[in-house]
């Protein structure tokens, strides 16, 4: 029985792992529910699942939290600090990280310090500290399984395949909303129209990084340490289909693909479920002849200079990707608070990519560090 820690279960992927706990009563039990302050659907998902932990990080609505729960044996904590502890409670056995943006570093490093199987969703943490995490995995011995839909497809293909085999590996990208839009088109894009994702049902930060193309570029990043790749044998394609979901290439020329409808719960449940495929009769399955036609195309970097920026930085190396992921965050909330257009992200992103001082080596520290002056520098020029 999985003993399961979820960090971030009222977003997206987290209400979705909850339904693939529901599907399997009999492998999952919820240990702990974590969410930033989203007290309403905490609860609620607390009484269904009744977990021995709650954590609500916003102090704000920590009493609102612990009156509703207070019939329930379950203790409820807040703060940030409540994170990096619950992870290492000794009956937890995975840790599933859902939480968005640099705020799922510090759980993630005390839950492989303290020995559990990661389901990584929280692909900032490897983007920021990649050399660090893998570091970490091998002195812990522990096992990191990817759930974006993406780094899984790879993950599989790899599966009893050797490292030095590996000639590339094809990420794929839908495009997102407006990959057949003209410079014109783009200038006027609204929240709401970026939020129109056309295959998948994200969160709004990662749905309008998929807009921009950013989700993209720091899945680049987040390959290059998963996998142990140089960064020349990456490279991205752009599917509209969103059915092949990337690709290995081999020295011998073979490639292999994973394939499927878009449905995050089947790279959720795989991670939870590695070694194993659990089986599942609720997912809607693929039909060749339903799906005729698969087409691919270079992504367009002119338009969306996002993924040519995150490419920049994963060269350069040092902080570089951590101060493109602070300056992405700050600029997305941005958008989507009405403070800048479509258009000023990548263009904000580029200066203070520019402007922040450059650590060769950083250490943990110097990624904090790094981290608040580049959202700083972000703010400044949004």
């Amino acid at each position: 029985m999985i003993q399961l820690c979820l960090l971030g279960s009222t977003g997206s992927i987290g209400q979705q792992t909850l339904q693939v706990v529901k599907e399997h009563p009999d492998k999952i039990q919820i240990k702990v529910l974590t969410a930033q302050k989203n007290a309403k659907l905490l609860i609620e998902q607390a009484i269904q699942f009744l977990p021995e932990y709650v954590v609500i990080v916003d102090e704000n609505f920590y009493l609102e939290v612990k009156d509703a729960l207070k019939d329930y044996p379950i203790e409820v904590l807040t703060g940030k600090p409540a994170l990096n502890e619950v992870v290492t409670l000794p009956e937890i056995t995975h840790v599933l990280t859902a939480l968005v943006g640099f705020a799922g570093l510090e759980p993630t490093i005390s839950a492989i310090n303290h020995q559990k199987k990661i389901a990584l969703a929280n692909k900032e943490t490897l983007v920021v500290a990649g050399e660090l995490i893998n570091y970490l995995l091998q002195k812990n011995q522990v096992e990191l399984i990817p759930v974006d839909s993406e780094h899984s497809a790879i993950y599989q293909c790899l599966i009893g395949e050797k490292p030095n085999e590996i000639h590339k590996i094809y990420l794929t990208a839908s495009g997102g909303p407006f990959r057949t839009f003209q410079y014109e088109q783009l200038l006027n894009i609204t929240p709401a129209q970026a939020l129109q994702h056309p295959n998948w049902s994200m969160g709004n930060k990662i749905t309008i990084d998929s807009a921009t193309l950013m989700n993209k570029g720091l899945e680049v990043i987040e390959a290059k340490w998963l996998f142990h790749l140089n960064n020349e044998q990456i490279e991205v394609v752009v599917h509209p289909q969103s059915i092949i979901h990337s690709m290995v290439e081999f020295v011998d020329g073979s490639i292999k693909a994973q394939l499927g409808l878009p449905n995050m719960k089947i790279p959720i449940q795989f991670a939870l479920s590695f070694p194993e495929r659990w089986v599942n009769n609720s997912y809607k399955k693929w039909d060749f002849v339903s799906h005729s036609q698969l087409t691919f195309e270079k992504p367009n970097l002119k338009l969306f200079p996002c993924l040519e920026l995150a490419y920049y930085c994963l060269n350069k190396g040092g902080n570089s990707s951590c101060v493109l992921n602070a300056a992405n965050e700050i600029a997305v909330e941005k958008f989507l608070n009405h403070q800048i257009s479509f258009l000023d992200i990548p263009k904000t992103i580029e200066k203070v990519i520019k402007t922040v001082e450059f650590i060769s080596y950083p250490t943990l520290n110097d990624l904090f560090e790094t981290d608040k002056i580049a959202r700083k520098f972000a703010l400044e020029y949004a």
